[in-house]
């Protein structure tokens, strides 16, 4: 059955899940361009809200009774096959496309298409290549997973050919993608769930990287040896960054108070202009490098590089400054796998202060039980860890692990933590702990930022 949505503004659209951030973010795109949207989500939220206000049928509770004149579901690999939208739909023989498919066909529209991709920092990365694009006068669509001030949420809609988003490899999704410009900017053990290992992952993306025409640009980290590797297989163009011998380097690197850096940066041996960040930590060089490589590629001039670089902040829980009561900071970041959270410690520890109080809330019992090992040696730049109950997200109790074992084996390495089973409890005990000059710093893809919140309220 021929099926074409893109050319029949007369359709209407339902989301399964539309209170995610991508999901939202699609959905408001399909609204301005005309069509007709309908979603449904568990329980309310900001991202609802908004969509209600501009037009959008919004449903809380998932019900067969919410597909109401509908033409296509959209719902995400996260949507359980039991759903009760889900099976009415296909009762109904009402089209059904997952959200990867939907971006893709939506991508097709445009011509330069930006997908970054990699296990750490797609969202970072997104938000620097936003700012990019809109201090450039490109006038992007973009989706990103995270809410930016400049967006004032999480998508902008554009008009020209250019398009910005994040492509997430959880189920190989970013496989229905169109980049004209590929970006990988690391690969590392995730989503074990379905991945049957590091290699399994690796080959989704070399596939992901044989998506780019011959004469697009794939941009890559030189210091990831996997990465490198297949930087060195694809047909397209290609550009390397890092902080050795690739095409794009960063040299003569410093660090404010604020733990953002200051560097040169070289093509091929040649000094290009020097940058400052906004955006704290060693792994935002990285970050700020291969958005520079998009700069270049789109013949942006290096003062609006540099300039657009400045004046990114990041999106909302990635490093993002909370407030400060009786002289203690306080942080949230969503780091949820342990590279990621060595990363955000070792940005912490550029960062003026004394003791450095870690709330983590591990994020699935799949992930925390396939990266254990790593998640107990993930903390050793913290004072103290308050650990909390593992936040489930898609996934039930089954038994496979607790925070409580994880903790165990934490305290085995000699380092201070504590298990802590509510948000209140936790704030309660950092209340009776902390003191002018600490820093608090939540951490985890779940709802640990509360913990951060009602400490800054008194709560």
């Amino acid at each position: 059955m021929s099926f074409d949505f893109i050319n029949d503004k007369h359709m209407k659209i339902h989301f399964i899940g539309i209170g995610g951030i991508s999901m939202s973010g699609l959905a408001a795109v399909l609204l301005n361009k005309g069509y007709r949207v309908s979603g449904s989500d568990f329980k309310n939220s900001e991202i609802l809200n908004k969509l209600q206000h501009k037009g959008v049928e919004v449903y809380i509770g998932h019900s067969k009774e919410n597909l109401v004149d509908v033409d296509l579901v959209v719902y995400t690999a996260a949507i359980p096959a039991s759903n009760p939208e889900l099976l009415e739909a296909k009762k109904q023989n009402i089209h059904l496309m997952d959200r990867a498919e939907f971006l893709g066909l939506i991508m097709k529209g445009h011509k330069y298409n930006v997908a970054i991709a990699g296990t750490h920092g797609k969202t970072t990365c997104t938000s620097m290549v936003s700012y990019l694009t809109l201090e450039a006068n490109l006038d992007p669509t973009i989706l990103v997973g995270g809410e930016l001030d400049i967006l004032n949420g999480n998508y902008r809609i554009g008009e020209s050919e250019y398009f910005i988003t994040e492509a997430c490899e959880y189920k190989e999704s970013f496989l229905r993608f169109f980049p004209y410009v590929g970006i990988i900017l690391n690969i590392d053990a995730d989503h074990l769930d379905y991945y049957r290992d590091i290699d399994h992952i690796n080959e989704a993306f070399e596939k992901f990287s044989h998506l780019i025409p011959k004469e697009g640009y794939l941009i890559g980290y030189g210091g990831d040896t996997r990465v490198k590797s297949i930087l060195e297989k694809v047909d397209c163009n290609t550009i390397s960054y890092g902080f050795d011998k690739e095409n794009l380097v960063a040299k003569n690197i410093s660090f404010n108070n604020k733990g953002c850096a200051t560097f040169t940066v070289f093509e091929n041996g040649s000094n290009l202009f020097e940058v400052t960040l906004s955006n704290p930590g060693n792994h935002n060089i990285l970050n700020a490098l291969s958005t520079i490589a998009v700069g270049l590629i789109f013949n942006i001039s290096h003062e609006i590089i540099v300039s657009s670089l400045i004046q990114c902040t990041g999106a909302h829980k990635r490093f993002e400054y909370k407030g400060e009561k009786d002289g203690v900071t306080v942080i949230d970041d969503y780091a949820h796998h342990p590279t990621e959270i060595k990363a955000t410690l070792d940005t912490v520890k550029k960062i003026p202060h004394n003791k450095t109080y870690c709330v983590f809330q591990p994020h699935t019992y799949t992930r925390t039980k396939s990266l254990f090992n790593e998640f107990a040696e993930a903390f050793n730049d913290a004072d103290e860890l308050i650990l909390m109950d593992i936040y489930a997200a898609r996934e039930t109790d089954t038994g496979l692990v607790s925070s409580n074992e994880l903790g165990d084996a934490i305290r085995k390495t000699g380092l201070n933590c504590i298990n802590i089973h509510s948000h209140d409890e936790a704030t309660n005990y950092l209340k009776n702990k902390v003191l002018s000059g600490d820093l608090i710093l939540t951490v985890g893809a779940g709802d640990v930022v509360i913990v951060g919140e009602n400490y800054l309220a008194g709560l």
